[in-house]
């Protein structure tokens, strides 16, 4: 029995493992998605039983009971967090599983030094690295949250020498790790180290603008897969050596799409403090910097623009989340529907707060995964469509970006919404995106303005197409 137990726990880890990179492979569908995260949870929970009989733990009250505060508190988080403040929790998320990370190594450093035993190199370089890494993504995840919760604003901050200053952090943190390697007891030292790295993840990111998140919630999903990676190395389990490696490298490449939709550098966007991170601005036809006019229509016009049409396509966008839209817009495709007009919806990779935000706010509208269209996939459709209605989107449909080569956003990939034969915009006024620039679409010939909250608007086009 004693021999089995050995090969039983790495079996287990094989086939965890195995499970992990199947879901993994499953969550790249709005279709599979569900089934993808229960089998990854499956293969979590055979590698955390496994790791239990591997290190022979014996206090499975104390397990069971964090277990159960645990389940409880994700249960009530589940069920009382709106999707639209899913990127929110996505950002805590993502923090607690850095500090979880750090933790690990600042028990075993505890514990290593109340031993006396010597530290093996490998081992404190690990502990070192996962300090950092986690230290960094629990404090940057953290007042990411603070921004996209609107507790700070969402503005880029900087100040004068910031990255001076930071080099200075980092010096500082590289000259402790030096100090640790030669001397591993100084408790001191240590601690001075975990506070550095606290302090680098709040200078990490408050000089990122709030249109940048959804490259800073997968870069941070991405760092918090490498320290639990880190946290592998130092407790020797190979385990959560895969897992982290795994949502580590998942995250980056996430991080890489999401810099492509956007047509910029992962160093632009952490250090060109780009976006003002507020949709605040003037009412309808006010506050935009082109001189020009806009057409406004109203619910029954617009209701007879879409009732008419023989194609469709809808293009939601942040505030359509702000509104919780979502299942009027669902009721609003069923009744077009009904009357035989082809519904199809467009997504940007990069449209609202977080990767996926659309297709999630969709999903629990129980919108069909086969209407949902990538932004490569549906372009080449705009022209044959009668009708594009945009709710709520702004940057990711601003046909600048293809023509102004003196605009911020020019060479971002967009939602080519202009190229169809007309054009719906439901917004609450004429104020600019996260990019800070004026949407030269609201100007165009064929765009026509429906101003109202996104969830008021598409309700009344409701009620009108139900008339016609």
């Amino acid at each position: 029995m004693s021999d089995f137990l050995p090969t039983g726990i790495q079996l287990t880890y094989l086939v965890a493992a195995s499970l992990f990179i199947f879901g993994l492979k499953k969550l790249g569908s709005p279709a599979t998605a569900r089934n993808g995260n229960v089998i990854a949870a499956v293969g979590m929970l055979l590698a955390i039983v496994a790791t239990m009989l591997d290190r022979h733990v014996l206090n499975y009250e104390m397990i069971l009971l964090g277990l159960a505060i645990g389940s409880g508190i994700g249960a009530i988080v589940a069920y009382k967090v709106q999707m639209t403040e899913m990127p929110q929790m996505v950002g805590l998320l993502n923090g607690l599983g850095g500090a979880a990370s750090a933790l690990v190594a600042v028990a075993e450093f505890w514990r290593l030094l109340d031993s006396g035993a010597p530290v093996p190199l490998d081992v404190n370089i690990s502990m070192l690295l996962d300090v950092l890494i986690g230290g960094v993504t629990f404090t940057g995840s953290f007042l990411a949250f603070a921004k996209l919760q609107g507790l700070i604003s969402g503005s880029p901050i900087t100040f004068p020498f910031q990255q001076p200053f930071n080099l200075v952090l980092l010096g500082a943190y590289v000259a402790g790790s030096v100090y640790l390697i030669i001397t591993p007891d100084s408790l001191p030292i240590f601690l001075g180290v975990v506070a550095v790295s606290l302090v680098l993840g709040v200078m990490f990111v408050i000089p990122i603008g709030g249109g940048d998140m959804p490259v800073v919630i997968s870069l941070l999903n991405s760092l918090s897969g490498v320290a639990a990676a880190a946290a592998g190395f130092v407790v020797m389990n190979n385990m959560l050596i895969i897992a982290g490696a795994l949502v580590g490298a998942s995250g980056l490449i996430l991080t890489e799409i999401m810099c492509k939709a956007m047509n910029r550098s992962l160093f632009s966007v952490l250090f060109s403090a780009f976006g003002t991170g507020s949709t605040s601005g003037g009412g309808a036809g006010g506050g935009g910097a082109i001189d020009q006019t806009v057409r406004s229509i109203d619910p029954e016009e617009g209701a007879m623009m879409l009732g008419y049409a023989r194609s469709v396509v809808i293009v939601p966008g942040y505030g359509m989340a702000v509104a919780q839209a979502q299942h009027s817009v669902r009721e609003l495709s069923d009744q077009l529907e009904r009357m035989g007009v082809d519904v199809k919806y467009a997504i940007h990779p990069v449209a609202g707060r977080m990767p996926g935000h659309m297709n999630v706010l969709l999903a629990e509208a129980n919108v069909p995964y086969t209407q949902l269209y990538d932004m490569d996939d549906i372009n080449p459709q705009f022209e044959q469509a009668d009708v594009a209605l945009v709710i709520g989107a702004n940057d990711v449909v601003n046909p600048a970006a293809r023509s102004d080569a003196n605009s911020p956003i020019y060479g971002m990939p967009i939602l080519e919404v202009d190229r169809a034969k007309q054009t719906i915009v439901i917004k609450r006024g004429m104020s600019t995106g996260f990019a800070g620039v004026d949407n030269e679409l609201f100007y165009k010939d064929k765009t026509t303005m429906l101003f109202g909250s996104a969830k008021d608007m598409v309700s009344k086009l409701v009620s009108e197409v139900k008339q016609l």
